[in-house]
């Protein structure tokens, strides 16, 4: 097995949205350390330019192989913005990571100005990206790769963040057929790879604590795991946390699946009628 993906190497440029922190700052800060060159997006703050300093800290030439742009994904013209000044300044992109993302979105009837703001930035910030760059990536003829970040809750659909949900659902799909796309393009050597990490602890789910919960991985231990499985050329990179192995998340996507294939109620991991069946499911053959 290869030690690293082709596109994960010194001197290639990787642009990555939503890396002011969390994941998206763990990969800058990992990819740089491997001697790429950086193109750091998210929106203009201070934290953004805090995160350039620790990016550069760790990049072998430093500030020079970082590049700042400030970018509201959501926004097509300041996500083609974001590619023109990653070739303008690096002349070539090998790794795009849609990572931007947000919560705080609502229920099926709720919310309405929280379901477009979600959609517009996890599910419409991935579709710019992908519409922007794979064109040109695709032009270069080199390895290269595009991550989007999704999430469980993308495929499982736990009820709560309903709009969270579809979202993310949105984004699978997308990486899903973008998978497909690629590897029917004549002359394309660019992998997608469709991270999914478990609980980790972030700025979008710390939500006032004052310190990361024991089941939760660290953006870190999620990077790590993109990089290894990438490398193995594994597309959906599934990651488990301290609390939930990968057998239950096997059986937690599993039984929603099931759902339709059973006739059983919409989401019936979470209906009463059927609690101690899906106990049941959960811990067979253990």
């Amino acid at each position: 097995m290869n030690t690293s993906h082709p596109a994960l190497a010194a001197g290639r440029v990787a642009v990555i949205t939503g890396a002011a922190n969390g994941i998206g700052l763990a990969a800058a800060k990992r990819f740089a350390s491997m001697g790429m060159k950086i193109v750091m997006a998210d929106l203009a703050s201070e934290a953004l330019q805090l995160a350039a300093h620790e990016v550069a800290a760790v990049q072998p030439n430093g500030q020079a192989e970082v590049l700042v742009v400030a970018t509201d994904v959501s926004d097509l013209g300041q996500v083609q913005a974001l590619a023109d000044a990653a070739y303008s300044r690096f002349g070539e992109v090998a790794v795009l990571m849609n990572n931007a993302g947000i919560g705080n979105g609502g229920g099926p009837w709720e919310h309405i100005d929280r379901w477009r703001k979600v959609l517009e930035v996890n599910l419409w910030g991935v579709i710019n990206g992908v519409q922007t760059f794979a064109p040109r990536m695709l032009a270069q003829k080199t390895a290269g790769a595009i991550i989007n970040t999704g999430s469980k809750q993308g495929i499982t659909c736990p009820p709560g963040n309903t709009a969270y949900n579809v979202s993310k659902a949105g984004v699978k799909v997308m990486t899903e057929a973008l998978a497909h796309s690629l590897r029917n393009e004549a002359g394309a050597h660019i992998s997608a790879h469709l991270l999914i990490p478990g609980s980790t602890f972030t700025e979008m789910t710390r939500a006032g604590l004052t310190g990361k919960e024991s089941t939760a991985w660290t953006a870190d231990q999620v990077i790590d795991m993109l990089v290894t499985e990438m490398a193995a050329g594994t597309f959906y990179i599934l990651c488990p946390d301290n609390e939930v192995t990968r057998d239950v998340d096997n059986r937690r996507i599993l039984w929603a699946a099931q759902d339709v294939i059973k006739g059983r109620p919409a989401l019936s991991r979470w209906h009463a009628d059927y609690k101690d069946e899906f106990q049941r499911f959960l811990n067979a053959d253990k």
